[in-house]
């Protein structure tokens, strides 16, 4: 098969949190799956393996897919979540907890694992609660620092909601430093974003870190 033929064609949008680390190109981009297992082969061979016997034949082809499918966020835009509303007069918290995710590291192109939590008060219009989970899933599904992953996730509910406030909190273990490094296992990372009632109002803030951790806290 031709290696143009196993390119995976993408585009790149102009906004920084919905097409992929500020890269605003609005052109389309590929992911090039020969070119991905050549270089696998030359990391084998670099590190004294032999690419060529029975147990690594078909690895290069299994990590270029592994990386389509890890970097897929980057095909996409997660705001094609965001459109369907439901116009509904609550003004309260809604929280979605425990939105598992993994996502790559860009600085060793190793995974972290986590799970995070999303909350807004509305406006007049709430979203399907999948939605959020969605859009956690595509903004994870590329290279990533914890710390914008979290801005990105509420900045753009912020941007699309119109909600009176936004609070996005993402716990994770990361891998570059559980496996290598350091090498402290059991080590986890916690970041927050708190827009407009979550970081003006103190009591509105308490209260939706006491929704996230309270029945953990008291189970514990």
């Amino acid at each position: 098969m031709a290696p143009s033929a196993r390119k995976i064609d993408v585009k790149r949008s102009d906004d920084s949190c919905c097409g992929g680390n500020g890269a605003a190109t609005g052109q389309p981009i590929a992911v090039d799956l020969p070119r991905i297992e050549r270089a696998v082969r030359e990391i084998l061979t670099a590190v004294g393996e032999d690419p060529d016997r029975e147990g690594l034949l078909e690895t290069p082809a299994r990590v270029a897919r592994m990386y389509a499918e890890m970097f897929s966020g980057l095909a996409q835009d997660p705001r094609i979540h965001t459109q369907k509303f439901f116009t509904e007069e609550y003004d309260e918290v809604v929280l979605v907890r425990d939105i598992s995710f993994c996502s790559m590291c860009e600085h060793h192109l190793l995974p972290f694992i986590g799970t995070a939590h999303v909350a807004y008060i509305p406006e007049g219009k709430v979203i399907g609660l999948s939605k959020i989970a969605r859009v956690v899933e595509v903004i994870s599904r590329r290279p990533q620092v914890q710390e914008r992953m979290t801005e990105d996730i509420a900045n753009l509910l912020v941007n699309e909601l119109g909600a009176k406030g936004v609070a996005v909190v993402i716990e994770a273990s990361h891998s570059c430093m559980t496996i290598r490094g350091v090498k402290k296992p059991g080590s986890s990372m916690v970041t927050s974003a708190m827009k407009g009632v979550f970081r003006s109002n103190l009591s509105s803030r308490a209260e939706v870190m006491q929704l996230i951790y309270g029945r953990a806290r008291a189970g514990g």
